[in-house]
């Protein structure tokens, strides 16, 4: 994926240039092992974190890059289309510092957020709960102030499900409920990995994503201090809900990457490929869908590209974020499918890619909101007021 891209300015395109060449030399050549073997990428992580990738979009004075969103997405497709389990850890590392960076205290912010950024701590994000995932105001993780000490803390009791990372965090971003109130009584807390009573259910065993830790995360009486809360009580429903509009754009531009990835695949066999003493490119039929394919994530990338420049320009972005992540993301499903179809008998084998790449795509129809749930938001949009 060499093509030139629009970026506004010198500085990113040196960040996209550095991207590209640790998606190449490291990235690439580790992905397919490290998926078989269910194996998950740690230093990689470091790697993106020492080389200023995971800090793109934070405050400079943080150590962050201080970079528009439109940058830090093209960061993103670049490397999910060298290993999409390690750009989905970036977009979800992301979410997870959004709570801190959003609404966190100067002091809160000055204590942890330098470990965040340098990628020296990874994180995660405890949202969705065993039977509150689209539903998210029906948790019932609870967060309850315990004054019995000399100084008060939060008791927190409760199961959150789909956690990435989960078990392999350095720390969590936890939503849990302070008051029966269905959306004003959720709020936002931070947790150590060692904090004692936080522990991990076995990881899923999902069809893709498989170096990608996902788990359940178990609050059994864990201990917060009053400072470990992020903004005000009963404010946690509006973080989450605002860090989704950009975590879904985020997911959006993972999917661009992916559908690259498989287009390529799919461009270059068919440019190998001979049948009946001619390229199978050269025939009509199998051209026209290969045109198709790339008229799709091109038209998929646009429309997150749209959505990021609204987000830097401080104009209304959930409904174009809802829009990018929908599209995007059945764009990967129909463009890895039909890179499948591509290649015949061998896109169903594992000598090539692209049935992992189908395997994956799945998943991005489904976390950061349903693409039903994103149809939901975009309808909605539709019948408001004006």
């Amino acid at each position: 994926m060499d093509a030139e891209r629009l970026l506004p300015s010198p500085e990113a395109h040196e960040l996209l240039a550095l991207t590209r060449q640790i998606a190449r030399e490291e990235l690439a050549p580790a992905a397919d092992k490290a998926e078989a073997d269910g194996v998950f990428p740690r230093d990689i992580f470091r790697l993106l974190g020492r080389s200023g990738l995971l800090s793109l979009t934070a405050p400079e004075e943080f150590g962050g890059g201080g970079q528009p969103f439109e940058v830090y997405l093209q960061v993103l497709e670049e490397l999910a289309y060298a290993w999409l389990t390690v750009a989905v850890g970036v977009s979800v590392h992301a979410l997870a510092c959004y709570p801190l960076i959003a609404c966190g205290t100067q002091e809160q912010q000055e204590r942890w957020l330098p470990d965040m950024l340098s990628g020296e701590l990874l994180g995660a994000y405890c949202l969705s709960e065993p039977q509150a995932g689209s539903d998210v105001a029906a948790m019932t993780t609870r967060a309850v102030v315990d004054t019995s000490g000399s100084d008060p803390v939060y008791v927190v009791d409760g199961t959150k499900a789909w956690t990435t990372h989960g078990g392999e965090a350095d720390f969590y971003v936890l939503f849990a409920r302070t008051s029966p109130d269905r959306t004003k009584g959720i709020s936002c807390f931070l947790a150590d990995a060692g904090t004692p009573g936080l522990s991990f259910g076995p990881p899923e065993r999902k069809m893709g994503l498989t170096a990608s830790p996902t788990t359940q995360v178990h609050w059994d009486g864990v201990r917060l201090p009053l400072e470990r809360r992020i903004g005000a009580e009963g404010e946690g429903l509006r973080i989450a809900l605002s860090g989704l509009d950009g975590g879904r754009l985020g997911i959006a531009a993972c999917a661009v990457g992916l559908a690259q990835a498989a287009l390529d695949v799919a461009v270059d066999y068919a440019k190998q490929r001979r049948q009946f003493g001619r390229r199978i490119l050269d025939f009509q039929g199998l051209a026209f869908l290969l045109a198709d394919m790339a008229a799709a994530v091109q038209t998929a990338r646009a429309t997150y590209l749209d959505a990021a420049r609204r987000r830097d320009q401080g104009l209304p972005f959930t409904t174009e974020a809802a829009i990018a992540k929908l599209v995007a993301t059945d764009t990967a499903m129909k463009v890895t499918t039909d890179a499948v179809q591509v290649l015949g008998g061998y896109g169903y084998t594992r000598d090539f890619p692209v049935e992992r790449y189908l395997r994956e795509a799945k998943v991005l129809q489904i976390f950061e909101g349903t693409n039903q749930i994103q149809r939901l938001v975009i309808s909605r949009s539709l019948s408001a007021d004006v």
